[in-house]
């Protein structure tokens, strides 16, 4: 049985580097399920920089608005798959006009299909409320959906870990073998 493996934690932290190197250990046959919309120069660049990075025997899928959608899809090309990252979906779901309600709904889905995912899967968020409050009403409401979304998927998640400065600690399940 597939399970599915959440990694959290601040910007530029290694989370993505880890989920990379737990799927290369996973299979050889590998998805990235990608929800960036590089809409300007620099991530473009960005994007262009990760692919090369990730190299072969990754199939990239790009499903910005809907992620369950792209993992299934990732079981008909693929053995493991990255979800990366979910706060990115996040924004582009609130960018696309779905309220906090509608947003957790969206959320509800994807943590139903990761209790029981197609193939097993790395899930990648960033944990944003250790920093300050923000600013905005908008700010402020992204960080609160974001909060409550991350604590819906790690209760989904088989395995959760923390990562700090490339280290992955375990909050809930089992640090993967090949990530100590």
């Amino acid at each position: 049985m597939s399970a599915a493996l959440l990694l959290t934690g601040g910007c530029r932290c290694g989370k993505s580097d880890l989920a990379l190197r737990w799927a290369e250990a996973v299979a050889p046959q590998r998805a990235f399920v990608a929800t960036s919309v590089p809409e300007d120069p620099e991530m473009r660049r960005r994007v262009a920089r990760h692919r090369q990075q990730r190299g072969t025997g990754w199939v990239t899928l790009e499903y910005p608005l809907d992620v369950a959608t792209g993992l299934r899809q990732a079981a008909t090309a693929a053995q493991v798959a990255v979800l990366d990252c979910v706060t990115i979906w996040l924004s582009n779901l609130m960018a696309d006009g779905l309220d906090a309600d509608a947003l957790l709904e969206r959320v509800e889905t994807l943590a139903d299909l990761l209790r029981q995912p197609p193939l097993p899967v790395a899930v990648v968020t960033n944990e944003l409320g250790q920093g300050i409050v923000p600013a905005t009403p908008l700010g402020r409401a992204f960080r609160d959906v974001a909060g409550e979304a991350n604590q819906i998927l790690a209760g989904a998640c088989r395995d959760v870990l923390l990562v700090v400065c490339g280290l992955p600690l375990p909050l809930k399940g089992a640090t993967p073998e090949v990530l100590l």
